[in-house]
């Protein structure tokens, strides 16, 4: 039951980089002039999933601290490099990115690494 503190911390983290990705690229490039950047960002800081996403984001924060409550932080962290992983794949999948040989090796690279950090 403990883990679920870090299943959160991850679930939180990786909605909120989904939801900001989703809602920047529905909004459209950034404007060059001044104003318009200020009001592209305002319109941004103002959108529903962009406010939960930031809500998200304190969760995270939250769930976290009751993380720290349960394990040491140097058996906790690893497993947050496994928010790499999951918005890699998600973004392949939801933003059809690409997902080269090396970024898949690399994504496994992570996912022995935190394995391995685990176990200690």
């Amino acid at each position: 039951m403990n883990y679920l503190y870090i299943v959160l911390t991850i679930a939180f983290t990786v909605f909120g980089q989904i939801a900001i990705k989703t809602q920047v690229m529905q909004a459209g490039a950034l404007p060059t002039d001044p104003a318009g950047k200020l009001e592209f960002l305002l319109r941004l800081l103002l959108n529903p999933w962009i406010i939960s996403a930031f809500a998200a984001a304190f969760l995270a924060s939250v769930t976290w601290m009751g993380a720290m409550t349960k394990f040491q932080l140097s058996h906790a962290y690893p497993f947050m490099s496994l928010n790499f992983v999951i918005v890699l794949l998600l973004s392949a999948w939801l933003f059809h990115e690409p997902l080269s040989m090396t970024r898949i090796i690399g994504v496994s690279l992570i996912c022995l690494g935190t394995v391995i950090a685990a176990q200690g």
